[in-house]
């Protein structure tokens, strides 16, 4: 069974973000990157799925620049067969990266498609979607728990919702399947796995050899701006039923929620 997980490289939740001048992108320099969380778990459960079935490859693939061969590694170096680079040193938007991804999908016949449900970068949650609507295929997002028939035909997932709620969906394959926090505990690299990593030929694509040359985006990014800063929390003094007064005031008369 062909697997194929799909990652993205993104920076570490505790680096601290610049951006550019012309405030359309971040500083990326001095940044440290990470394999996305999200898609850690879409490893996990595609080396989990291929131990289940006791057959077929595990191939990982990634859209980026040179520096997201080391996010590659890194899945090889947990048990990944194979990886695939796609490799690109502009910033695309969503669709082209889809786009790119469907045409990889193509190339190796991918009998299912793991990917995390979001990348914590932008947040969009939309790579999967646009993926599954190119190839046309089935999609399942918040995936916490995958079981693939024996056969290879079908796969049953549970679903749980932002609210705890949870359901039972079974979808025809190939099929695209988001996955989760819940689903899995990823395992670390071995030692013989980066030894093995390190050595790893990875095959490269560029958006030309996939047929994309002349795509462009379809959007552009533009005024990046941070966060404004927190107000100082502010500490009430006095008894019970001061403190309680000056709340209140503070509630209907500055955050006016009341």
């Amino acid at each position: 069974m062909n697997i194929l997980v799909l990652l993205k490289q993104v920076p570490d939740t505790e680096t601290k973000i610049r951006i550019t001048s012309d405030k359309k992108n971040i500083e990326t320099a001095d940044l440290k990157w990470i394999i996305n969380p999200y898609d850690e778990f879409a490893i996990e459960e595609g080396l989990k799925t291929k131990e289940r079935l006791k057959e077929g490859t595990v191939t990982v693939v990634t859209v980026g620049p040179t520096r997201t061969v080391e996010a590659l590694r890194t899945a090889v170096a947990m048990g990944a067969d194979n990886a695939i680079h796609v490799k690109v040193e502009e910033t695309l938007d969503t669709y082209l990266v889809a786009k790119a991804l469907a045409e990889v999908c193509k190339k190796e016949g991918a009998q299912i498609i793991f990917t995390g449900k979001q990348a914590i970068d932008d947040d969009q949650a939309a790579t999967f979607g646009y993926l599954a609507e190119l190839l046309q295929y089935p999609s399942v997002t918040l995936a916490v728990k995958c079981d693939v028939s024996v056969d290879k035909t079908k796969a049953t997932i549970e679903q749980e919702g932002d609210s705890g709620a949870k359901s039972i969906i079974e979808t025809s394959l190939p099929a695209v399947i988001a996955v989760t926090k819940g689903i899995n505990t990823p395992r670390y690299a071995s030692l013989p796995g980066i030894m093995k990593a390190k050595k790893k030929e990875i095959k490269t694509y560029s958006i030309a050899d996939l047929g994309l040359g002349s795509e462009t985006s379809k959007t552009i990014d533009s005024d990046y701006q941070l966060p404004p800063e927190r107000a100082p929390g502010k500490k009430l003094t006095g008894d019970i039923t001061t403190q309680v007064k000056e709340l209140v005031r503070l509630l209907r008369e500055e955050a006016k929620v009341i």
